[in-house]
């Protein structure tokens, strides 16, 4: 039997659950200045994506861009980012960044800049809904 998943404390802290996909937790970073999804998949010790069974990754390719279509169709973003870097929480996941030429971080890249603006209640509530919506399509 495999043994339960466990998100990392840091992942775990910093973002909001919007949903499990079929191999990914998609989480919402709690960062209102930058929408900002985050896919981990559900499977404990990956630390980079050569890891992730070969027969995983057609799947896992298919939430990333499923992730990245949601929040584009969200946000009406300008360009979408998705990187991996895994430098600071060592958890395998993918950041889904929406980018606009207007945001606090524009052109360079969101981490580090200024302190993150965490959302209201009712902010990430609608997100989410709106977010597991679009998800759908």
């Amino acid at each position: 039997m495999s043994e339960k998943f466990s998100l990392h404390p840091r992942l775990a802290a910093d973002t909001f659950i919007i949903d499990d996909w079929t191999l990914c937790r998609v989480l919402l970073m709690n960062d209102a200045r930058f929408p900002w999804l985050i896919l981990v998949p559900r499977q404990n010790g990956l630390r980079d994506f050569d890891e992730i069974a070969e027969s995983d990754k057609p799947t896992f390719l298919a939430e990333i861009d499923r992730a990245s279509r949601a929040l584009r169709t969200e946000t009406s973003a300008e360009k979408m980012n998705v990187a991996a870097l895994g430098n600071m929480v060592p958890q395998l996941h993918i950041h889904v960044v929406a980018r606009f030429a207007t945001d606090a971080a524009w052109p360079a890249p969101v981490w580090g800049v200024g302190e993150a603006i965490p959302y209201s209640t009712l902010q990430v509530d609608a997100l989410i809904v709106a977010l597991r919506e679009a998800a759908k399509q």
